[in-house]
């Protein structure tokens, strides 16, 4: 296979690389399967998804396979933002004199998978989670491994998805919630569906 600017990327997948970081630029939001076939000159999604797999596999997007809207570019990997000291939230404190050390985050945008959904709603406030932030998920593989208080995302018949806070007791499942105004969801473990459980919370000021 013939690689070109990109590093190990063949021209197919470049190609419709460069056309998903532009469509992104542009309109904020990842295209639909279709919309990149159309783009591609492709009437099949097959090769698309194939396309997909690669970049997702070098580390070039995030996605959930399947579902194209979740999408994320994974343009740099950020070695790490620097830790300028403490900010006093109570009293005063003295104030940074130069950098301690970074806070390094290339894990959470190197985990395979990882997608994104918008919080709506203050069910999780109590969580530092409020409403129009941005969490970051990791996929669940095995909903058996999790454990109590884990934050998740899961879709219940119904209801629709909810981010919620998982626990597990006497065979029945529990999303509660991080407010006091919400009663916790009552299910059987064959009811729901776990989507994933929360990496991080990005919240623009």
């Amino acid at each position: 296979m013939e690689n070109t600017s990109e590093d190990n990327l063949t021209q197919a997948q470049n190609e419709l690389y460069a056309w998903i970081k532009d469509y992104m630029k542009k309109f904020q939001h990842s295209p639909s399967i279709r919309q990149m076939m159309q783009a591609m000159g492709l009437k099949s999604p097959a090769p698309i998804q194939s396309r997909l797999k690669h970049l997702q596999e070098k580390g070039y997007i995030s996605w959930q396979e399947g579902k194209a809207r979740t999408m994320q570019i994974v343009d740099e990997i950020i070695d790490g933002v620097p830790i300028m000291g403490s900010v006093a939230a109570g009293g005063l404190i003295e104030t940074y004199s130069d950098v301690q050390e970074n806070l390094d985050i290339s894990d959470v945008l190197k985990k395979k998978n990882v997608f994104a959904l918008t919080v709506n709603g203050d069910s999780m406030i109590d969580a530092c989670i409020a409403d129009g932030d941005m969490v970051l998920m990791e996929p669940i593989k095995d909903s058996y491994s999790l454990r109590n208080g884990t934050i998740v995302s899961a879709m219940v018949p119904g209801l629709g998805t909810t981010l919620k806070y998982f626990v597990k007791r006497g065979g029945k499942i529990f999303l509660e919630a991080a407010n006091p105004a919400y009663e916790p969801i009552e299910l059987n473990p064959e009811e729901v569906v776990f989507q994933g459980k929360l990496l991080a919370v990005w919240r623009r000021i």
